[in-house]
């Protein structure tokens, strides 16, 4: 599957039972290999705290390997 990541931002996300789990707010990238690693449903900010950003990508964070589907939202299975 192959979308730019600048189409991502704002999509509403979904699992694959229909639960809403949010919108894609910020993308995390592996710069070596130019993938997405991961997808925040929380701004990451300059500003968070060391306790804070373990949090966001625990709680607030979706890995890409489980997405199924993006197109008009983002569909992803389990782990």
């Amino acid at each position: 599957m192959t979308i730019r990541a600048s189409k991502m931002y704002g999509l509403d996300i979904y699992d694959a039972s229909g639960k809403y789990l949010g919108k894609v707010n910020d993308l995390i990238l592996n710069l070596e290999t130019g993938e997405v690693v991961r997808i925040t449903t929380e701004p990451l900010r300059a500003s968070l705290t060391k306790e804070e950003l373990p949090k966001i990508l625990k709680q607030k964070s979706i890995l890409y390997k489980r997405v199924k589907a993006v197109r008009d939202i983002v569909i992803v299975g389990k782990e």
